[in-house]
């Protein structure tokens, strides 16, 4: 197999907007600061952020150029994302932060994943013997698990950071207490939640005051989340697991506040002061996978995503993938990520409640005894049955296929490196887009709705699953923060939200920029697809409308279509020694890249 170039030439696009990106926008001309510009792709020294958010990205970047190192600048960055993306992240959620240390060229990880209270067991979203609607399960306190961000942040912070909390805090404070400009995406994620949020008094307050939409370009403040993260910062974030602050939060949950009025039924959920005591990230060892002479590391179980993108690598080690027409690419590519999934439903679960092939699901072995199932000229069948990676057979599969069940597509991703060379990448999420929709009265966050990611039931009748709820156990995620090194040293991090189709995102992007040849702002701009071991795959209207689509209808392919899959962020070391920061172009309004000092030398 070929070695590819990993690093590449930057389009014009690319070269110039790197050029004009500083970090933050010069002062209006009445003297008041402007809000930091938004541009997908920077380039240079000092370190590097990529977010979905301007605010937060020069959250980073400000940590970086006092000084701080990428685990400071991510806890800083994602802190401030609570405040600007209060939809999709936040600290009453959780998420998968993954590190590169440059001093030990060593990958480490931390599952900050939310559990299930202690009283749950696999009928925990059953009631007379059946599943509830989706939506009672969402809107409710029975959704909502333990969070674990705040542990995420206390964790990095005390293994690899260099600054107090209560000094990366004080950003998102800031912002918090003096507001951002809203744009057409806050507003139109309000809109889409609207319904929801009107239904609880102190939701409909914060986010529709006077029952009204935020207008576009307004000033939206949050003094409570102000104070419950100075709360933070003088106490710890042990303060959200004890005391007054977990009481909230319990109580929230247990007896959900809404409105007399209104008509919805909203479920009460069983967790407890206990639960909250009990809560503790873990530290566990990364994937890792070899693709293309290169080391890919992701996270392990609970999530799925470093095994499953791991295992569509090592099914599309064996092809030149460079050398394939664009439909035998994109062909490939469905393929392997069907197959993947189908393994990934029958396999992955909470390793501390079950038995998860973490290894042999990796292994050359199995990859490519799936991957003979792969043929150029038809496509396999969904939903795909899985493969047993303990005992692998050549082209076989094994017992009974299950669909993949539904997961939120809303979450937010952040990539960080710093002068030193050390990566971060982590994925943060409340699950669905306004999480539960319930507001901690007075603390101005929203809770997760993440126990919603457990299957309701087992997948179909008679088919073993994983991903059940259970006491403590945390549900199975698809976050996939990717770390690619070189002979141990970072090549790029990579990361999205999305639900399920976060696999898919990063998977792409991975072979866009290894395999095809892409830039890494082209990589993470170009249409997305989506299969995820159903009948029909996802398609972006860029890939919707192009004669690509006809190509891959004649090998048997069937599609559906997706107005937007994903809002990847990544960084890349460039052989000179600079960062680059690229981000969406334009999905979910555009991302934005930064870097410490864009011209010249460090």
């Amino acid at each position: 197999m070929h070695r590819p170039a990993v690093a590449r030439t930057l389009p014009l696009l690319t070269v110039v907007a790197a050029l004009v990106s500083t970090g933050a926008a010069p002062p209006a001309a009445t003297g008041t600061p402007a809000p930091p510009v938004k541009v997908p792709v920077a380039a240079g020294y000092g370190g590097a952020v990529a977010s979905v958010d301007a605010d937060a990205s020069a959250a980073g970047i400000a940590v970086l150029r006092s000084g701080g190192n990428a685990v400071d600048a991510a806890v800083a960055t994602a802190a401030a994302l609570g405040v600007t993306e209060p939809y999709s992240a936040g600290i009453g959620g959780g998420g998968y932060l993954v590190f590169y240390d440059a001093r030990s060229h060593r990958v480490h990880t931390v599952d900050g994943r939310e559990t299930a209270p202690a009283t749950a067991t696999e009928t925990l979203f059953q009631e007379n013997g059946a599943p509830i609607p989706f939506a009672e399960g969402q809107t409710s306190g029975l959704g909502v698990g333990v969070p674990g961000t705040p542990a995420t942040w206390r964790t990095a912070l005390d293994a690899w950071g260099s600054r107090s909390l209560g000094s990366l805090l004080k950003p998102a404070e800031k912002l918090a207490r003096d507001g951002f400009t809203v744009d057409s995406t806050f507003r139109a994620q309000t809109e889409a939640n609207q319904d929801r949020f009107k239904d609880f008094p102190d939701t409909a307050k914060l986010f529709l005051p006077g029952g009204a939409l935020p207008v576009v370009g307004s000033t939206f403040k949050n003094p409570d989340l102000a104070a419950t993260y100075a709360e933070l910062a003088r106490k710890g974030t042990g303060a959200l697991y004890r005391g007054p602050l977990a009481e909230d939060i319990v109580r929230a949950v247990r007896t959900p506040p809404v409105d007399p009025a209104a008509t919805r039924k909203v479920r009460p959920g069983d967790l407890t002061t206990g639960d909250l005591r009990a809560y503790a990230t873990k530290r566990q060892e990364p994937t890792r996978v070899g693709y293309r002479g290169l080391d890919v590391y992701s996270m392990a179980p609970s999530s799925s995503g470093g095994t499953t993108v791991g295992e569509a690598l090592n099914i599309l080690e064996r092809t030149d993938v460079s050398k394939l027409s664009e439909a035998q690419y994109m062909h490939r590519f469905i393929e392997a990520s069907r197959i993947s999934f189908a393994d990934r439903g029958r396999w992955v679960g909470d390793p501390a409640a079950v038995d998860v092939p973490t290894r042999e699901l990796l292994s050359q072995r199995f990859a490519d005894s799936r991957a003979c199932l792969i043929k150029p000229d038809r496509t396999l069948t969904s939903p795909l049955a899985p493969g047993d990676p303990r005992h692998p057979v050549p082209c076989a599969t094994t017992g009974q296929a299950g669909p993949t069940t539904y997961e939120g597509e809303n979450t937010t991703h952040l990539t960080v490196a710093d002068r030193w060379g050390n990566v971060v990448s982590y994925t943060l999420t409340i699950e669905s887009t306004g999480g539960s929709a319930i507001t901690v009265p007075g603390r101005g966050f929203l809770l997760n709705n993440e126990l919603t990611d457990f299957s309701f039931a087992p997948a179909a009748p008679g088919v073993p699953d994983p991903n059940l709820p259970g006491p403590g156990k945390r549900p199975r995620s698809s976050m996939s923060p990717t770390i690619v090194l070189d002979d141990g040293r970072p090549v790029l991090a990579v990361g999205s939200p999305g639900g399920a189709t976060i696999i898919t995102t990063v998977l792409q992007t991975l072979t866009g920029h290894l395999d095809r040849g892409l830039p890494l702002v082209d990589a993470i701009a170009a249409p997305r697809a989506s299969q995820r071991n159903q009948t029909t795959t996802e398609l972006e209207p860029g890939l919707w409308n192009s004669p690509l689509r006809a190509e891959l209808e004649a090998l048997g392919q069937a599609f559906r279509q997706n107005p937007e899959i994903g809002a990847a962020t990544g960084v890349q070391r460039l052989p000179d020694g600079r960062w680059l920061a690229a981000a969406e172009t334009s999905r979910r309004g555009g991302g934005s890249a930064m870097v410490v000092h864009p011209r010249g030398n460090p």
